[in-house]
């Protein structure tokens, strides 16, 4: 079955940087565009970012820009975040997903398949 299991998070300092990992099992990873979600206690889930089924086009919600870089690895079925200049604002749980096209979006309704995700804490 289709699984997917974040890992990689953890207690960081803010300015810090951390590099989150998706690993993929349970279907045919190359045709299909990735995203990586986010959810604070007691927020709604944010869109954090998405690539497409190459790895040749990222989004990125517009506030993200700059500090989260999203790169996928088709040969061992795994998609990565990279978060830089890490804020107390971005802790949450990350999550990775896999969207239902080979075409990114930031609509958590156009992805099938979720992972558990991974707490990532930053402290001021």
């Amino acid at each position: 079955q289709v699984q997917l299991a974040e890992s990689g998070g953890g207690l960081v300092q803010a300015g810090d940087s951390l590099r989150l990992s998706c690993a993929t099992s349970g279907f045919t990873f190359s045709p299909y565009a990735m995203g990586w979600f986010r959810q604070a206690p007691g927020k709604e889930r944010e869109f954090v970012g998405a690539i497409n089924y190459s790895g040749g086009t990222t989004w990125y919600a517009d506030s993200l820009k700059g500090r989260f870089t999203i790169s996928r690895d088709n040969a061992k079925n795994t998609v990565a975040l990279q978060m830089s200049s890490l804020k107390p604002e971005d802790t949450a749980v990350y999550m990775c997903a896999r969207g239902r096209t080979n075409f990114g979006s930031s609509n958590p309704k156009l992805y099938d398949y979720w992972g558990q995700g991974t707490q990532v804490t930053v402290s001021s």
